[in-house]
């Protein structure tokens, strides 16, 4: 007997009792679409914290300063002489708190952040109209600020808002540009926030003390000579400023932090792979069950079909063709099983990603292998009853009842 027929005779076979058949099919089917939907998801949610830390650039260094000494404070001056550093492109300071922004008869409870001028590319952000700060802003610390799409909608509505005048905490100040769009990220949503030269910020919130550091460094090569640097410098001021006054820093934990975006980024792709790993094969189980639930609707279809197989082998059909007949039958399960579970898992991952606003995650690879892996399935557990028939008597078989 061909392939063909025992392919033809596998499917009559499945037709007869369908019911049967879905229901042998169902722990496939689970398997597999779980093992699409876990893995496709735990790729997806890596693709969007790499595609948020890669705005950011690989070459992006931050200093935090978790001090709460007023001699370990950064001076806008003595943040802005990083930029000597050899191979150091730029350096932002960022000051922020909370602030009540008003105009006309709309308030708002806003995050205020004093930067400079260099910020914006240092932080990725786009503008949809209007302009940044300017160095001439951050010099004289001018009341001018750049507001968030956000914020822009909350307080204007439908009006344009460049050439307007907010109120920060009660102070005037001219809105000279708003950026764009940009959603929640792992750095905080600039949507919600408002931009101002440092100096100004420091005269509004009445506090001189700088809190974070961007420092873009010219190239990704540069970033472990420059992360050694700032350590370098950072460790000599906090010790001499420790040795001065120990008492009026009682903090548990560090007093200042230097994180490199890079090493970061690469911390959470091992981590995130380890964890997709792993859910994979926490549902590949699944597979396993369903593999067994094949195994044994084929021992009770050997069972029932014994007549059958005593009078096949009568009629001269060989050892090799009853075994292949029914190791073609599992087979036939497996792999119709496993295609419906990839529709239901690419589809799964594929609304999930739509809602949460992150990449399906699905790839080729996750579905070739979900599909290989279902149809050893069948072969693997498909073997013993197949085997099983295969070695049947002719006249045991005729026998049976």
């Amino acid at each position: 007997m061909s392939i063909l027929q025992s392919m033809k005779m596998a499917f009559k076979q499945l037709r007869s009792s369908k019911l049967r058949s879905f229901l042998t099919m169902l722990g496939i089917i689970i398997g597999v679409a779980s093992v699409i939907l876990l893995v496709s998801l735990g790729k997806g949610v890596t693709q969007e914290v790499d595609s948020q830390m890669g705005d950011l650039g690989s070459n992006l260094v931050t200093v935090m300063n978790y001090s709460t000494n007023p001699n370990n404070q950064f001076s806008y001056d003595e943040v802005m002489k990083y930029q000597t550093i050899d191979g150091v492109k730029s350096v932002s300071p960022e000051l922020s708190g909370q602030v009540n922004a008003t105009y006309d008869y709309q308030s708002e409870n806003l995050k205020v952040i004093g930067t400079n001028d260099q910020y914006q590319k240092a932080r990725s952000l786009d503008l949809a109209e209007g302009r940044f700060l300017l160095p001439i802003d951050i010099e004289y610390g001018q009341k001018v600020a750049v507001i968030g799409s956000g914020v822009a909608s909350d307080l204007f509505g439908f009006a344009d808002p460049i050439g307007k005048t907010i109120r920060l905490n009660g102070m005037p100040y001219k809105v000279v540009g708003v950026l764009e769009e940009k959603g929640a990220s792992m750095m905080g949503s600039s949507d919600d926030q408002v931009f101002i030269p440092i100096q100004a910020a420091q005269r509004l919130l009445k506090d001189t003390g700088i809190q974070s550091i961007y420092v873009e460094t010219e190239s990704a090569e540069d970033v472990d000579f420059v992360v050694n640097t700032l350590e370098s410098r950072l460790a000599i001021k906090f010790n001499e400023t420790d040795s001065k006054n120990t008492s009026s820093d009682n903090q548990l934990g560090p007093s200042y932090q230097v994180i490199n975006q890079q090493e970061i980024l690469d911390a959470f792709n091992t981590i995130s792979s380890t964890l997709t790993t792993a859910l994979g094969a926490i549902a590949a189980i699944s597979l396993v069950v369903g593999g067994i639930g094949i195994m044994n609707i084929m021992l009770v279809s050997v069972s029932e079909r014994t007549r059958e197989i005593g009078i096949r082998k009568a009629l001269g059909a060989k050892k090799r063709a009853i075994l292949m007949q029914f190791l073609i039958e599992s087979v036939v399960i497996s792999v119709f099983g496993g295609l419906i579970g990839i529709a239901i898992g690419v589809s799964g991952a594929v609304i999930f990603g739509n809602v949460a606003n992150i990449p399906s995650g699905v790839t080729a690879g996750t579905i070739i292998f979900s599909f290989v892996f279902s149809l050893c399935i069948g072969i693997i557990f498909g073997i013993a009853p197949a085997n099983k028939a295969s070695k049947l008597r002719p006249i045991d078989a005729l026998r049976s009842e």
